[in-house]
């Protein structure tokens, strides 16, 4: 009930919706490989997914923002279901989570920069999308961009303005055999630039 409310004002306040233009809404297991703006993103993506998939994809999060708090901790452990990531750099295996959600046939928000950028383009991709690739390479990389997120809550607001954005999905891509790291990275980062909608 929390996330169907959250996510009815979120629509109401933005509009938000997506426009699949370069595949569908189906059923596959999919990792939406997301731009990140804002601590709205996610919900954001998730508002703009058909409900039958919203019951089948979790945000992947960051641990040490999201368990600093009661309240951050139950909306993200309780009412979104986060796959939350060890960022500090002690976890001996800070992916497991999302290996783990994967095995479980979880679909997953995943922002590949790896922190909110600053709203337009796009900061370097981080290697975890790459290794996650190749542990999954049968689940499919959906770009997505999402537009104006960084206007309706910027960094350092706490609630958010009432603007449009929108949620452009892409074509699927996949991990190509024997492709290189940083030939991935900058395949998926291009994929995801060239749905940006027109200035």
């Amino acid at each position: 009930m929390i996330a169907w409310l959250l996510s009815f004002g979120l629509r109401l306040l933005t509009g938000a919706h997506g426009r699949w233009s370069g595949c569908a809404p189906v059923d596959s297991q999919r990792i939406y490989c997301v731009n990140h703006t804002s601590h709205l993103d996610f919900l954001l993506l998730w508002t703009a997914l058909p409900a039958r998939l919203r019951r089948v994809t979790r945000p992947v999060a960051a641990a040490d923002y999201w368990n600093a708090g009661p309240v951050r901790r139950y909306l993200i452990q309780e009412v979104f279901r986060g796959v939350l990531v060890d960022r500090s750099g002690l976890a001996p295996q800070p992916l497991e989570p999302v290996f783990t959600s994967l095995a479980q046939g979880d679909s997953l928000i995943f922002f590949p920069e790896g922190t909110r950028g600053p709203g337009e383009g796009l900061l370097p991709l981080k290697s975890g999308i790459f290794h996650v690739a190749q542990d999954w390479p049968e689940v499919e990389l959906v770009p997505v961009w999402i537009d104006n997120s960084y206007r309706v809550m910027p960094k350092g607001m706490f609630f958010p303005v009432p603007l449009l954005c929108s949620m452009t999905f892409g074509a699927p891509l996949r991990l190509l055999e024997g492709e290189e790291k940083e030939t991935f990275l900058l395949r998926l980062r291009n994929a995801m630039l060239e749905l940006q909608p027109p200035q």
